[in-house]
């Protein structure tokens, strides 16, 4: 599949208020780096980050060694995309 099929129907589907929140963070981070935390410090359901993770909105960044189940992701193009906030 090319990266503009993957992006048009990653950007079809509708994030869930929760996937919205997880996203929306990586917007003001470095690299689009997404947070492990919310805001009031509770992790982050794996479900919501394999979901987005599915749907090609945020990609693996990489492995953390301390604790290797943490999912350490940055948003993507499809997911700045199905949030309006293409990079420019």
């Amino acid at each position: 599949m090319s990266d503009l099929m993957e992006h048009q129907s990653a950007t079809k589907a509708k994030p869930s208020s929760a996937q919205r929140r997880y996203l929306e963070r990586g917007l003001s981070e470095p690299g689009g780096k997404l947070p492990l935390f919310d805001q009031d410090g509770q992790r982050i359901k794996d479900k919501t980050i394999r979901s987005c993770l599915s749907k090609g909105w945020c990609e693996p960044w990489y492995r953390n060694p301390i604790k290797p189940d943490w999912l350490v992701c940055k948003l993507t193009s499809a997911g700045r995309a199905v949030l309006g906030k293409e990079k420019r």
